[in-house]
């Protein structure tokens, strides 16, 4: 709902966020349920729901998230189809074996555009450098 959430004393409005959004829950996580996750595919892109992409790992929040491809442990679920709610969208989704990473690395690479190498210096003659990374801004708590 517009006008809820406050970062730093200003308003933000998560629906007008256009960009594709990838959204992992974890089945047993008792930290964020995994429903909860998937109540975020309803705030962000609501008018493009449909580049949204709502995985579900097996296990809790911490087990169900490390565990690397190479490791072939677990399992997670996906559905193609939009759902329009975290019941309806478990009645279709079909169980995957492995790790979710690599669904979440096909998102990346067919949104992230073109790969271009990082430059070999810092800024440029409009915008010089300010400071080594990772900079004062991170370090900056948000109230």
């Amino acid at each position: 709902m517009p006008g809820k959430l406050r970062i730093s004393g200003q308003p933000v409005d998560l629906s007008v966020i256009d960009a594709p959004t990838f959204i992992y829950g974890s089945r047993e996580d008792h930290i964020v349920p995994w429903t909860a996750a998937f109540e975020s595919m309803r705030l962000l892109n609501p008018k493009k729901r449909s580049r949204n992409r709502f995985v579900l790992g097996a296990s809790g929040h911490i087990a169900g998230v490390i565990n690397p491809p190479a490791k072939k442990k677990r399992s997670y679920w996906t559905n193609n189809k939009q759902a329009a709610s975290a019941e309806a969208w478990i009645e279709d989704a079909v169980e995957q074996p492995g790790s979710w990473w690599v669904e979440w690395a096909d998102f990346l690479s067919k949104h992230a555009g073109e790969q271009v190498r990082a430059p070999k210096k810092f800024g440029n003659t409009k915008y010089k450098p300010i400071e080594p990374a990772p900079g004062r801004y991170v370090k900056v708590k948000a109230e």
